[in-house]
């Protein structure tokens, strides 16, 4: 999306969208390896899309445990890594949410 500024605000405004209920879906697929894996993944793909970097670094380091324990490996995840993926994709989608509402009331 570099150079097509059109194209990652229309991303933006997807991630805004499609993850305004992420947080409820991630919390009650955790307990299923499986379900919150693919959960934070869809998160650690789309953060990437549009810049949040940072977010993105965080699902990456969770969806990698979750592998393995999916893969049958006995792996402890620190609840720390949790509250850390947390409060960054409410810090995320807020800002995301905030800079699509300004976009939109600039432009109409």
């Amino acid at each position: 999306m570099l150079g097509q500024p059109t194209l990652w605000w229309e991303a933006l405004g997807m991630f805004v969208l499609h993850f305004a209920e992420w947080e409820t879906e991630w919390q009650a697929s955790q307990g299923n390896n499986q379900a919150e894996r693919r959960c934070v993944h869809a998160l650690r793909s789309s953060a990437a899309n549009v810049g949040a970097d940072h977010l993105s670094c965080i699902a990456a380091s969770l969806e990698e445990l979750l592998a393995k324990r999916c893969a049958g490996q006995s792996t402890a995840i620190p609840p720390s890594i949790r509250w850390y993926l947390k409060d960054c994709f409410r810090e995320t989608w807020r800002t995301a949410a905030s800079a699509k509402q300004l976009t939109i009331a600039t432009y109409s």
